[in-house]
């Protein structure tokens, strides 16, 4: 899955020339909505909404825009990976990146690759910059680098294990945290 993922967003960063997920999201004809859903814990970060062949995806306005781009990216995964499937998913913090979901894992598996460039993150690491440190870098949370770092590995690159096994609930405290 893994490959496939990899060459969707190639496909999708060929063909739109980008790889923000904001203008990836015009380019794709998916509404984007922002609604307040508060800043609470456990409170819904994102959700897709299909509908006669339409995509809509609504972001929490309430959150930190540093955060809209992640969320948004994860989003479009599940519009790209899991469009007959969807229907109208919330995604609360402890469920937007939750690697016991095979559709969480693989919508964090294409943020990752969405936002996170192999040369971008290799050269980072090149220059001897910690683990967390290169998530900083990357205006990223360490969990999604470590999706990112699974992409890496399994593609062949020599890099040592991940520090961090990214888990469901990383978004929790992101509001008081800056990448």
């Amino acid at each position: 899955m893994i490959q496939y993922i990899r060459q969707e967003v190639s496909r999708l960063k060929k063909k739109f020339d980008t790889k923000d997920p904001f203008e990836l999201c015009r380019d794709l004809k998916i509404i984007l909505l922002y609604e307040p859903m508060g800043c609470f814990e456990g409170c819904c970060k994102g959700f897709i909404y299909v509908r006669s062949r339409k995509v809509a995806i609504t972001i929490n306005s309430d959150l930190p825009e540093y955060l809209h781009r992640i969320i948004l990216a994860h989003e479009i995964g599940h519009a790209i990976l899991h469009r007959s499937i969807v229907g109208v998913q919330g995604y609360h913090d402890f469920q937007l990146f939750d690697e016991t979901s095979k559709m969480e894992y693989e919508a964090n598996l294409f943020a990752a690759e969405l936002l996170l460039n192999d040369s971008d993150v290799l050269e980072v690491l090149n220059d001897d910059t910690s683990f967390f440190g290169a998530a900083r870098m990357l205006y990223v949370p360490a969990e999604l680098l470590d999706f990112k770092w699974r992409v890496l590995k399994r593609n062949g690159y020599k890099i040592g294990d991940s520090p961090i096994i990214a888990n469901g609930d990383f978004l929790k405290n992101a509001e008081k945290q800056r990448y």
